[in-house]
């Protein structure tokens, strides 16, 4: 049955249909807006898997290049791995929607978002969220939507719901928000140094488009009517849960008060090793079914434990913060270093500073750019005391990565006042709970230390929520397990002035807007204590950067002299740099601005006055040393400036007459000279007369007079 609903937002007219196109998928929906199109299908297998501690979940998100006209670079020409953009993308239509299936259900389900085509100016991201909420209400999947995605921007003091690309480089603040009818899901996004307030009211008009976008999926699915799958229940072997609880709930409950996160683990992993021994003849291959008991006692105990007693796992109070520890520094030879530690999280910030060459190139569906400014986030699997294979760069690693990147972001210095290219390296060395936010204050420290001249000091922190009925308890600077067990994962960073980045994960079916404000003031009290802890460490950046960093220098040229410096094919830069006794790097941008960047700064200068000798204009009446490069009847060509070129005629090479003009020099001599005139046409008159002329007089004796 094919089905078309349309919807007018920010004056775009934004269209969702089914029935039309991957009609086999378990659900699908084609979603339109401007001319971006996105084809979201949901599947998802008929048969149970094995029962496991997650939802079998998997989200692809994938830009088609033909979508914009486009064929994909490289030899192989055609779509590999994934980019760092799709990644990105995948995991905010992830997030909301794998709360939203039922407890019981462990069926393979698989959401794939096809990019079809693309318009340069609407981004297809927040339109795969939405189809992917259609497509699983679409389907006989169980799924507890609808909800929608949006995209929200602070312009000019005006929030626009779903800006335009280029309508976002202008933006204060830009955030991606997903929610149902009555509460949000998801929050991500950046700002430049907004007020919380100004979050909570892009917050609000967001919510109200995603009503909007939420009764047009339930009026497609009302009009569709697919019955929903039957989910066999879940049953446990008769009386194992009573005999669990029999034997575990008081050991559970001491263990969940030891501090100690190894000790805590190991005392909760002895008491199921301990209880599958001795039920074990009773209820065979039932050890899964144990820990799942088990799992949900502690969860159970621990947020009891929280919202009555209001004392948390490592004994803290609601609002306290774990010990923090800050060094810069660590390593001698890096360009700047910090160590952040907060509890057991523990991040290594390392900064290295680059020249234009070292940016990245990026190729998007919106054409080709380059950054400047880099991090990157590493969580290897000692961290937590694992050993694990590594694979490559995790999609959590990506996400982390770019949070704690988009955080760091409004302080950097632009290109024009600190023409370095920046990489920031977040290595994890210890984790127990907000590792990103931990990445932002090392990696903050770290960009002082190496004499990035950023605007302030950016903190971070994770705020936690378990709420049980009426019972709300908000925690700041959560632990592991507390984000595991609870409610909520809302990091938040930002600097004295105010909030840079957010990203909330929400686990039941949503929150009021007053308890994210309240989250967010609390979040910014806790925020200025880790400040305070990073100040007394750094309290701003160093006034020169690293011995150890490449010096750049800077020098303007006239752009009709690029092709002059860069010469045929490259020759005369590629001369310019051969000649430097260390490594040299030099780019040349269309405006004619020259970068010059070597490790020595006397390297630096010297192909610095090179380059302006090169583009110098010559001056009557001044003095050169040139080189003759050919020799006529009628005087002599000389290399005066680098590039450059002038005649002497016969009658001026020399104070007595010249009969022969190899008489007074040949090909390759080295002569000094003087400009006479520049003609209109760019040529140059010479004299070595005048030069020689110019040196008697000064040498000439003076005699004073006797009186």
């Amino acid at each position: 049955m094919y089905i078309k609903k349309s919807i007018e937002l920010s004056g775009r007219t934004l269209t969702i249909e089914t029935g039309k196109l991957a009609k086999q998928a378990h659900g699908s929906a084609l979603v339109r807006y401007g001319d971006t199109m996105v084809l979201v299908t949901a599947v998802a297998s008929e048969d149970p898997t094995e029962q496991r501690d997650f939802m079998p979940l998997t989200v692809e998100y994938r830009e088609k290049m033909f979508s914009a006209g486009k064929i994909p670079g490289g030899f192989i020409k055609r779509e590999g791995r994934p980019s760092e953009k799709e990644i990105l993308s995948a995991r905010l239509i992830d997030r909301p929607i794998r709360p939203l299936f039922p407890d019981n259900f462990f069926y393979e389900t698989q959401i794939i978002a096809s990019v079809l085509s693309m318009d340069r100016e609407n981004d297809a991201d927040v339109l795969a969220g939405l189809g992917a909420s259609t497509a699983l209400m679409l389907s006989d999947i169980p799924f507890n939507g609808p909800i929608a995605t949006v995209r929200v921007a602070k312009i000019n003091g005006e929030y626009i719901i779903n800006p335009t690309i280029s309508q976002i480089e202008e933006a204060e603040l830009e955030l991606v928000v997903a929610g149902s009818q009555s509460s949000i899901m998801m929050v991500e996004g950046e700002a430049k140094e907004v007020p919380e307030s100004d979050l909570l009211e892009a917050i609000s008009k967001a919510h109200e488009a995603i009503r909007l976008l939420v009764q047009l999926q339930q009026e497609m699915a009302d009009e569709l009517n697919i019955p929903k799958r039957e989910i066999p229940p879940f049953e446990l072997p008769e009386g194992l849960e009573e005999k669990v609880h029999a034997l575990g709930d008081e050991r559970v409950r001491e263990a969940v008060r030891i501090r100690e996160k190894a000790e805590r683990r190991k005392a909760l992993k002895a008491i199921k090793e301990d209880i599958v021994s001795q039920l074990e003849e009773e209820f065979p291959d039932s050890a899964s079914f144990i820990g799942g008991i088990l799992h949900d006692v502690e969860k159970d105990i621990m947020r009891q434990m929280i919202i009555k007693e209001k004392v948390r796992l490592d004994g803290r109070g609601w609002r306290d913060i774990r010990p923090i520890s800050c060094e810069v520094d660590l390593l001698p030879r890096t360009h700047g270093s910090a160590l952040f530690t907060r509890g057991q999280t523990q991040a290594l910030g390392v900064v290295t500073l680059g020249t234009k060459s070292d940016e990245q190139i990026v190729e998007a569906l919106e054409g080709e750019s380059s950054k400047r400014y880099l991090l990157h986030y590493n969580f290897p699997p000692f961290c937590t005391g694992e050993a694990k294979p590594i694979r490559g760069v995790s999609r959590r690693e990506i996400g982390h990565g770019n949070l704690a990147e988009r955080a760091l972001k409004p302080v950097i210095p632009p290109a024009e006042k600190f023409p370095y290219t920046i990489r920031v390296v977040s290595e994890i060395l210890e984790s127990n709970g907000s590792s990103s936010m931990a990445t932002v204050c090392a990696g903050s420290m770290a960009l002082m230390a190496a004499g990035v001249p950023t605007k302030s000091a950016v903190a971070g922190i994770a705020m936690g929520l378990i709420k049980e009925d009426d019972q709300i308890a908000i925690l700041s600077d959560i632990l592991g397990d507390e984000d595991h067990l609870g409610d909520m994962d809302f990091k938040v960073a930002g600097t004295e002035k105010g909030v840079t980045a957010v990203q909330m994960d929400i686990k039941i079916d949503g929150i009021s807007e007053e308890i994210m404000a309240s989250a967010l003031e609390q979040a910014r009290e806790g925020r200025r204590h880790i400040m305070q802890k990073m100040n007394e460490a750094i309290d701003k950046p160093r006034p020169e950067i690293s011995k150890w960093a490449p010096k750049i220098i800077e020098v303007q040229i006239p752009v009709d002299k690029i092709g002059l410096i860069i010469g045929p094919g490259g020759k005369t830069i590629r001369g310019i740099i051969d000649k430097a006794a260390d490594e040299l790097d030099i780019n040349i941008d269309e405006t004619g601005k020259v970068t010059i960047a070597s490790p020595d700064t006397e390297v630096a200068m010297k192909a610095k006055k090179l380059i302006e000798s090169m583009v110098e204009e010559p001056v009557v009446g001044k003095a050169y040393r040139g080189i003759v490069k050919s020799v006529k009847d009628f005087g002599a060509f000389v290399e005066f400036l680098p590039g450059r070129e002038g005649m002497v005629h016969i009658s001026e090479l020399d104070t007595e007459r010249t009969h022969k003009v190899s008489d007074v020099v040949k090909e390759g001599d080295e002569i000094d000279v003087v400009v006479l005139r520049v003609e209109p046409n760019g040529k140059v008159a010479l004299s070595r007369k005048a030069f020689l002329r110019r040196k008697m007089k000064q040498q000439k004796p003076t005699y004073k007079k006797k009186f």
